[in-house]
């Protein structure tokens, strides 16, 4: 049969002809348009489940910050004591803060009659000093303070003898002053220091930890539980001369522990921790869900291509 040009121009516009087939690079579009759709909708959905975590994240340590603290420590790196605060030493001088804070020093808040975590501590303190490679009163000092306001200069002196006594280093009694003071002068100083602690049984339920403090009073880091290694002391101390401050772990230890009044410790606090790992595993699993989905796309464009 003749193939005539009405013929011919029947066949090119046919689905079989040159002209009216799909060309190769229609047909790549045809595929590649689909998965570019779902690369598109995994993008859209990172951004979303990027912006969802940040305002729950938010969200949650909104709620958490505006909790008002009723026994822990709240930092707060970086703020200036009242220095204008006065307070009474264990031989009846009445002193402010800025007549005793002229170099690096530890502050010890805590009761001097406390039968839980207070007199271990300044035990581990005095055997802090003891191996602490700085020397007292030159490089540093210690400054206990009664957060109990009807503890008297005298309790105060009776408990600076038992712990110097355990000194064996040379060490003036100057440098590690117990002060005790009213009780607005203890709120005020507590509350400088993000230190709270609550009343009990006639006793009083709160944390346990040093406050390094620079010459000009700016709170520089805390030193948290009953035991210390001297060389975050040594640290701590240098860092406060300097004027530096540095963040502890309690932030991270904030949101995995809670403070125990019963037990007075720290306890794990399992709900905070389950939940994060939940959310981060839901993460985990869809980003994995998403790109395996996508490696298949891209392997099937492959192998239409």
């Amino acid at each position: 049969m003749q193939l005539t040009k009405r013929h011919f121009h029947n066949y090119c516009n046919s689905d079989f002809g040159v002209s009216g087939r799909k060309s190769q690079s229609n047909l790549k579009k045809e595929i590649l348009l689909p998965m570019n759709r779902d690369q598109n909708d995994i993008a859209e959905f990172f951004k979303r489940y990027f912006i969802f975590t940040l305002i729950f994240l938010l969200s949650y340590s909104s709620q958490f910050a505006q909790q008002k603290i009723q026994v822990g420590i709240d930092e707060k790196l970086g703020s200036t004591l009242p220095m204008e605060l006065r307070f009474q030493t264990s031989e009846g001088r009445t002193v402010a803060l800025k007549e005793i804070i002229n170099k690096p020093t530890l502050i010890a808040l805590v009761y001097y009659e406390c039968p839980g975590v207070c007199n271990p501590m300044q035990s581990e303190l005095a055997w802090t000093i003891d191996n602490l490679q700085l020397e007292p009163g030159k490089d540093f000092q210690v400054v206990s303070i009664s957060f109990d306001h009807h503890e008297t200069p005298e309790v105060a002196a009776k408990w600076k003898r038992n712990y110097l006594h355990t000194i064996k280093r040379k060490f003036d009694s100057k440098d590690w002053l117990f002060l005790t003071g009213d009780s607005l002068s203890v709120k005020k100083l507590t509350e400088a220091c993000g230190f709270y602690f609550k009343p009990a049984d006639k006793q009083f339920v709160h944390a346990a930890t040093l406050i390094a403090v620079s010459p000009q009073g700016k709170i520089s880091r805390y030193l948290f539980g009953t035991s210390f290694n001297p060389f975050d002391v040594k640290m701590a101390m240098l860092e406060a001369e300097s004027g530096k401050t540095n963040p502890t772990i309690s932030k991270v230890l904030e949101f995995c522990f809670s403070y125990d009044p019963e037990g007075r410790q720290y306890t794990l606090n399992i709900t905070r921790i389950v939940g994060a790992i939940m959310l981060l595993g839901v993460g985990i699993f869809l980003a994995a869900l998403l790109l395996k989905r996508k490696k298949s796309f891209s392997n099937n464009a492959k192998q239409n291509s």
